[in-house]
């Protein structure tokens, strides 16, 4: 008996003991560990164990991989260099370290995670050895945690008196234990928020407590706050800032008025879509006598009521960007700022921050003006009325002359009289129609010269749902970028530019909030080069001209064309991310040396410190800190990403919420990737995209091909390639998952 236990025990080897002693060394490199130590952190106490740890500390130790610093006692050699760097998890459990020190990501095994979690910023030191072509490494210690609170569904275990929530992440790979008093009397099945609170070093699992109960799974509030709560983003404002700010006056007075330029008497108006509650920027328009257009772009000056320090002022800072869910929106500022005193309503006087133009039929610049201002919107347009304008008159004739010459109403202007989307009959003055139509002629001007210079003209197809009184999708429409959007446009970048631009060329050198983008990744128009040619297109990459020159080309090409959703999602992914930054390196995107953000107040943090900084510069004011900035900068970059993120995810969401009614019928779709576990798809009435896995399609058994994006079927040859038309079917639509599946029924006939 005594011998048939010791084989056994001798067979018993401890897996992975190279790297697991390595890790514990090198987790604490500054301690010293013996073969006792090092036992007890493994779990483990019998002869065959500890006689393996000792045998593999020597081997370590003539490898000179460790030191033994005493008699019996080790650490890690310090000649080992680390590196720190941000994870980033795959849903199969494995990461890559993102590091600056390499050129590549550094392969993370699941085994190697020492319970870094996705988005960490995490120290780790790199093997010699490599993952299939990928350095490879392990992480030694966890510098700072991405985020401590997640969604996920609580699983009450009533007889062991505990809890565990299951991630909707695919990025967690571990339940959260929550002690049963920590549940907030959660019932099963619930979803909720949940907080880490720790993770001691032998425990599996790390624990948390319960911070909110969301609701029951698949329900349409529960599923919106989810995804809220998901980024840490809020859904309602503290009690103690709406208080603040109901109690700010938002009168309009006399003595502020004094120490403004007075513009009301300027014909000026607004144009947003149909829907909007909050108007933040507004143009007003005047002939000259000279024959130059007065042109201003006025934004609603938040900053009048945002005063530093206020708990307004932080709750802002700290949202940093309004949110726009499917549903509904996610406002930075209150209600009463947001849809009242800061938006330029029709009819109604309101404080406003101008960027004021003097410029000839060229577009060329004579005099701008920047300062405060109050203004009166003599009309309001939804994008749809203003096109209807433009399109009524299509040849229209900017004619010179003073305004005190020609009567406006002589003019041969056509205004559409059943075209409101208002609820009110349209009746426009000629004076606002020609208003229109001039500005329109000089946008179209602007673009012009904008693509000229370099800018890439991304008017990417957006994905918009007709909802009903209960926000369930009855249908899907596709919003698209017209003339009258364009028009806003434009000037809304006239204005950002020659902000950033008055700022940014004085010397001696003044602290700004830029908007920048950098130039795209080789690597990443390479890829696109290599997708986009199996389409018949080509890219020129000889330089910056032509690479801008080649891509506007390519998304002009696939306007109306099955690939052009696809195109277009590649196209953007192979560009930089724009950010907020101190330091300008201009914006590769727009062709512009200098670009701030300054025209969405209402809505976005940043423009609100370009408001305060240029009054403070205006005012002779020395340059601010910069680190300061900095800072406020990185946070508003980062918020705007979440933000993002969280629009992306309630897309999804009503998209899988539509396909539900749809699961008997049959769509067209396109491929948009191919992956070793199964083929995506588009369908092209709807944009909605999902899965058609691998081990669905019975066929045939199919293999990946990596390098030609495809799955081929080994007895049949069919192949379904990245760009191909498709038929599929409804599987399933997982609302909490977040999943669509398709069955695959085939290439459609001809």
């Amino acid at each position: 008996m005594t011998r048939k236990k010791k084989r056994k025990s001798r067979n018993n080897k401890i897996s992975n003991l190279t790297n697991t002693i390595l890790s514990i060394l090198k987790k604490e490199r500054n301690k010293s560990f013996n073969y006792k130590q090092i036992a007890a952190k493994l779990g483990v106490n019998d002869a065959s164990s500890r006689n393996q740890i000792i045998k593999k500390l020597q081997q370590l130790k003539a490898k000179q991989e460790i030191e033994e610093v005493e008699h019996g006692k080790f650490k890690a050699l310090v000649t080992t260099e680390y590196h720190t760097g941000i994870l980033d998890l795959s849903s199969k459990g494995n990461g890559y370290v993102i590091c600056d020190d390499f050129e590549e990501d550094i392969f993370i095994a699941s085994n190697n995670l020492n319970k870094a979690l996705d988005g960490d910023e995490v120290e780790f030191y790199a093997y010699r050895r490599k993952h299939r072509g990928k350095q490879e490494g392990e992480i030694t210690n966890i510098i700072k945690r991405a985020k401590s609170e997640y969604v996920g569904t609580i699983q009450i275990q009533d007889k062991k008196n505990f809890a565990f929530v299951v991630p909707d992440s695919t990025k967690m790979y571990k339940d959260i234990f929550v002690p049963i008093n920590k549940t907030k009397k959660a019932e099963d099945g619930d979803k909720v928020l949940v907080s880490l609170t720790d993770w001691p070093e032998k425990a599996d699992s790390p624990y948390g407590k319960v911070l909110e109960v969301l609701g029951k799974p698949g329900e349409h509030s529960t599923e919106i706050h989810s995804i809220l709560a998901e980024y840490g983003l809020p859904h309602e404002f503290p009690q103690e800032v709406e208080a603040y700010a109901n109690k700010l006056d938002t009168s309009i007075a006399e003595e502020e008025i004094a120490n403004r330029r007075d513009m009301r008497k300027d014909l000026t108006f607004t144009i947003d879509p149909k829907d909007a509650k909050d108007f933040d920027d507004a143009l007003s328009f005047k002939i000259l006598e000279n024959g130059l257009y007065e042109v201003g772009i006025h934004i609603a000056d938040v900053s009048h009521y945002l005063e530093p320090g206020t708990v307004l002022d932080d709750e802002a800072y700290e949202r940093a960007t309004s949110i726009y869910l499917v549903d509904r929106v996610v406002p930075m500022l209150p209600e009463i700022l947001s849809n009242g005193a800061c938006s330029l309503r029709p009819h109604e006087e309101k404080y406003t921050f101008s960027a004021v133009f003097k410029m000839n039929n060229k577009c060329e610049i004579k005099h701008e003006w920047f300062g405060r201002t109050v203004t009166y919107s003599d009309a309001r347009f939804a994008y749809e009325e203003a096109q209807a304008i433009i399109e009524n008159n299509p040849d229209f004739v900017v004619t010179w002359r003073s305004r005190s010459e020609v009567d406006p109403s002589h003019l041969n202007i056509q205004i559409p009289q059943e075209v409101s989307l208002t609820g009110k009959q349209y009746n426009t003055k000629p004076e606002i129609a020609e208003a229109v139509l001039v500005l329109d002629r000089l946008a179209k001007k602007m673009r012009s010269q904008r693509m000229r210079s370099g800018a890439i003209s991304f008017d990417k197809v957006e994905v918009k749902f007709n909802l009903d009184e209960e926000a369930n999708p009855t249908g899907i429409h596709f919003k698209t970028s017209k003339d009258a959007n364009k028009l806003i446009e434009e000037f809304m970048l006239l204005a950002n530019r020659k902000v950033s631009e008055f700022i940014g060329k004085q010397n001696p050198k003044k602290t700004f909030v830029y908007r920048v983008h950098d130039e795209p990744d080789e690597a990443k128009l390479a890829q696109l080069q290599t997708v986009v040619g199996r389409f018949g297109h080509k890219l020129n990459f000889k330089d910056r001209n032509s690479v801008a020159s080649s891509l506007n080309k390519l998304l002009s090409d696939v306007v109306g064309k099955k690939e052009q959703n696809l195109v277009d999602t590649l196209t953007i992914r192979t560009m930089s991310k724009a950010e907020y930054t101190t330091h300008n390196i201009g914006h590769y995107g727009l062709a512009f040396d200098y670009y701030s953000h300054f025209t969405s107040p209402i809505r976005r943090y940043p423009d609100v410190m370009a408001h305060r900084l240029l009054q403070h510069y205006l005012d002779g004011g020395k340059s601010a800190n910069e680190e300061v900035y900095e800072e406020k900068c990185k946070h508003s970059s980062n918020m705007e990403y979440l933000a993002t993120k969280a629009e992306r995810d309630s897309i999804k969401y009503m998209q899988i919420r539509f396909m539900q009614d749809h699961q008997d019928e049959e769509f067209l779709g396109v491929i948009s990737g191919v992956t070793d576990w199964g083929i995506y798809v588009e369908i092209i009435s709807n944009k909605c995209e999902g899965m058609v896995s691998v081990r669905d399609m019975k066929d045939d058994h199919y293999e990946f091909d990596q390098t030609h994006y495809a799955m081929v079927g080994r007895k049949s040859g069919v192949v379904y390639q990245l760009g191909d038309e498709v038929v599929v079917k409804v599987k399933n639509t997982d609302l909490i998952k977040k999943h669509l599946d398709f069955y695959m029924v085939g290439k459609p006939k001809d």
